[in-house]
């Protein structure tokens, strides 16, 4: 990675000396198919051509490019040494003129790490596929360029592929004597130009609209996948949420969609969710189901279409100057996606799965050590791969819910119309959106800017109810509290609802709402005059609606009525918020595991939404392993292993919640009875009425077997005899992984650390395998040996891996003081190490340090 890492200030002063015109990039990919001979990297052509400007003649610049080796390179005509002025990410420029033409002929490398261009060899069936992924700056991979999003240009692409191929790119495309010529692009920046190559499966539809004054738009839909994964893909539902997404957004933005065609490529080995190349947006081929998935899925799904058909606004038409505005095009999209995905789909909860997933990531990314304001300070590449975080998206988010709640949807929503409007194919900065809000809504956006984008950290909100002599409220206070490190109070728009116990229609206990008021929070205390003398309340929810962006809290009355009856909510969104304030509590060391896990076995069974309950099985599971105190993990284990049996007959035979709890009950089986039925499930020996053993779910029930030891590497090479696929492939490596064997666990750690044969997906499924809360001691030897190797691996790995590596094997299972001391220790001798390798090391060691936290607090209830 050294001499890659372009910074902030070196991409302002190119800014400020270049424009650039055009790009014509040619590329030959005919060496994907073949054998490969020599010791180097497999290789692909890459000429390019850049027409720029420059303002100041007889200066110099630099071009990048990230390449094993430069056949040519020739400036205005005149041809460089490409030993002299290439150092294997830059090549230099000098004597500009005021028009320049540069051309260079170079020998790119194919990925196996899912940056620039990736080749991936499907097992099935030995067919190429190739992509290209690039944010922030792995384009200088694929072709010569000036790698920052605000040297905007239109691009021209040809591409020579092998026989039988077809390729994509942003444009719509010919192939033409032996070569794919693709239309040129508007001005775009250099991260979202894209190129997928191979014979992929391809279904096309088309989109139609006609506007208010009689013009028609007619949008070319395509959505393709690998050949093996043809019989699995549902491209009816994915057009079906791409038409909507697209009324949806032509009928709020007033802003044609500017890029012609619009192309879906589900693609291999992806890092990714997604990512909105304009015309040819990519995704993660996990999106295509190859077995039975609840609603869920599906909703993820559509929001994921939804997102990055929000970028073609927000991040494509109109781009961030630099990183530190990522969130003008994240936070957006992310907003943006839950927000067409209730208004235009069949997913009309989605507000429920945004307060309930999306936000748990941003409250836990807000309470890092590495947090940072919403308009984050991004000195170079490094800060800007690892600020594609929570804060960025969900907590940006979450912010702009409550923004929308503050100037009016209709403000907003003319706001981003103006925006659109005034700055296409141009680049922006905060001020630019800021201004037009101003226009649009009258209101202060500066104060409001300054207060949720410029400062870091959450908030929480904790109810204060004082009574009168005849039981009802004399005075409802919300106390607002911020932690030490960040310790800005916010100004928030909250809805506060007052529940009671109660009966429903049927005479079974309920728990509802009888009064609201929303109310404008400032400072420490704020009182809700308006609902002073109404009755006294069993539950307060300061967040109700989820209007803002906080950590809600209860009082004790609150908090008894929940752990009375909180199955017994009759409102979904308030059942999901009483949920995620629960798990804050328990990560916070407020609430111990114990009772967290009790309320799950309790009343996790009640729960209708689907997502919430998926969502609550992962928090259960994380409480067991992570913040349940040692000597009681076993006990938690059996209690949600048993809850998850017990499900898993009750549930409506063929039901989601059925599949749901069948899954967790995997996850969580950690006694002989569990394996013995995991094992009599996959050999038919016991069937479960409803619930189909397909292939994914096989999968699911083996991974705890190999853990365990009950299942050997026969057994697992069976099953990949039985789905002998890329998907099975990585299932298979990552239960080798898991099994319980020293000499397996050094194998793993060898072929991640010591090697880079292993394609990026690969590595993922090897670490995911490797990294298990059952063997605890198995795993002690390698806290040792993880800080030994990880500034080599940060040096010598690409970043995607560093970043796999540093994370996945930081040993978090060795929960104990002496690991947060090696983590301490590690730190204070690598004060120099590159900035982002420290910012994931110290993440780690807070979720490590909250953990032990935690453990502590579920150990002291015991003693209660």
């Amino acid at each position: 990675m050294p001499g890659e890492n372009l910074t902030r200030d070196e991409a302002r002063e190119r800014a400020a000396l270049l424009s650039v015109d055009g790009y014509e990039v040619s590329l030959d990919l005919r060496s994907a198919v073949g054998e490969h001979s020599g010791g180097g990297p497999r290789t692909f052509r890459s000429v390019t051509t850049v027409r720029f400007r420059c303002a100041e003649p007889g200066a110099s610049s630099f071009a990048d490019l990230i390449a094993p080796g430069v056949t040519a390179v020739s400036l205005n005509g005149r041809d460089l040494d490409p030993g002299q002025v290439f150092d294997g990410s830059r090549i230099a420029l000098e004597d500009l003129a005021a028009e320049n033409e540069l051309v260079v002929d170079a020998q790119c490398a194919y990925s196996r790490t899912g940056e620039g261009m990736h080749r991936f060899v499907d097992p099935e069936d030995g067919e190429v596929y190739l992509y290209t992924q690039y944010e922030p700056a792995d384009s200088r991979r694929v072709f010569a360029n000036f790698e920052q999003p605000d040297l905007k240009a239109p691009y021209r692409f040809e591409v020579r592929a092998p026989e039988g191929w077809t390729v994509w790119s942003n444009g719509a495309g010919e192939l033409a004597d032996g070569v794919w010529r693709f239309a040129e692009t508007k001005p775009i920046s250099t991260y979202i130009t894209c190129v997928v190559a191979g014979p992929y499966h391809y279904v096309t539809d088309s989109y139609e609209r006609e506007f208010e004054d009689g013009t028609r738009l007619e949008i070319p839909l395509g959505a393709m996948c690998r050949k093996g994964l043809a019989p699995h893909f549902d491209a009816d539902d994915v057009f079906l949420v791409t038409k909507q997404g697209l009324d949806f957004f032509h009928d709020h933005f007033d802003y044609p969609y500017p890029f012609g065609k619009y192309d879906q490529a589900f693609v291999p080995e992806y890092n990714l969710g997604a990512m909105e190349n304009p015309g040819m947006v990519t995704f993660r081929e996990e999106f295509i189901f190859r077995g039975k998935v609840t609603r869920a899925s599906y909703e993820g799904r559509a929001n994921v279409i939804l997102h990055e058909m929000a970028h073609m606004w927000f991040g494509d038409l109109v781009t961030m100057e630099w990183w530190d505005d990522l969130w003008l095009k994240e936070s957006f999209a992310d907003f943006m996606g839950a927000f067409s995905l209730v208004g235009a789909t069949r997913f009309t909860d989605g507000w429920i799965t945004f307060a309930n997933r999306r936000k748990a990531w941003a409250y836990r990314a807000d309470q890092l050590p590495s947090t940072h304001p919403i308009t984050a300070d991004i000195r170079d590449l490094q800060d800007a791969k690892l600020n594609f975080d929570g804060i960025t998206y969900a907590k940006g988010a979450s912010v702009l819910k409550q923004l929308v709640a503050y100037v009016g949807q209709d403000a907003f929503l003319e706001g981003a119309r103006r925006y659109f409007k005034r700055h296409a194919y141009g680049n922006t900065r905060l001020g630019d959106l800021l201004s037009v809000l101003e226009e649009t809504s009258g209101r202060d956006m500066a104060a409001w800017s300054r207060a949720w984008l410029q400062t870091a950290g959450v908030n929480s909100l904790t109810p204060q109810v004082l009574l009168r002599e005849d039981g009802r409220i004399d005075e409802l206070a919300i106390v607002q509290e911020a932690a030490e490190s960040h310790p800005e109070l916010r100004p928030h728009r909250v809805a506060v609802g007052l529940y009671r116990r109660t009966e429903d229609a049927g005479g079974l206990p309920a728990l509802e709402r009888y009064a609201q008021a929303e109310t404008d929070v400032e400072g420490a205390r704020t009182v809700v005059a308006e609902l002073a003398g109404a009755e006294a309340p069993d539950l307060v929810l300061v967040n109700d609606d989820d209007l803002t962006y906080c950590k809600t809290r209860f009082d004790e009355t609150s908090l008894a009525a929940l752990r009375h009856g909180l199955g017994y909510m009759t409102d979904p969104l308030a059942r999901a918020l009483c949920w995620s304030a629960l798990w804050n509590m328990t990560r916070d060391a407020l609430l111990p595991a114990r009772e967290f896990i009790g309320l799950v076995v309790k009343f996790a069974g009640q729960e209708t939404d689907i997502g919430v309950l998926q969502m609550l099985h992962a928090w259960a599971e994380s409480a067991a392993v992570r913040y349940t105190a040692a000597e009681r993990r076993a006990e938690a284990g059996r209690e949600l292993c048993q809850i998850a049996s017990v499900q898993m007959y009750s549930a409506e035979a063929g039901s989601e919640h059925q599949l749901a709890w069948a899954r967790f009950f995997a996850r969580v089986a950690d006694v002989p009875a569990a394996f013995e039925l995991l094992t009599s499930l996959l050999d038919g020996t016991v069937t479960l009425p409803g619930l189909e053993v397909d292939q994914e779910l096989r999968w699911a029930f083996l991974e705890p077997l190999a853990a365990h030891g009950v299942a050997d590497e026969k057994r697992l090479d069976e099953e990949l005899a039985r789905d002998d696929t890329a998907s099975g492939k990585r299932h298979h490596v990552r239960c080798l992984a898991a099994r319980p064997s020293a000499a397996v666990k050094a194998q793993c750690w060898a072929q991640v650390v010591e090697s880079d044969a292993l394609s990026n997906a690969l590595v993922e499924a090897t670490i995911s395998g490797f990294a298990q809360a059952s063997q605890r001691e198995l795993l002690a030897p390698y806290a040792e040996k993880y800080f030994a190797a990880i500034e080599r691996v940060w040096t010598e790995r690409s970043i995607q891996i560093g970043m796999d590596v540093v994370r996945g094997l930081f040993p978090s299972y060795q929960d104990s003081q002496a690991t947060l001391d090696a983590t301490d220790a590690w730190l204070t001798s690598h004060e120099d190490a590159a900035p982002a390798l420290r910012r994931l090391v110290l993440e780690s060691r807070d979720d490590l340090a909250r953990a032990l936290r935690g453990q502590a607090c579920d150990e002291a209830a015991a003693d209660r």
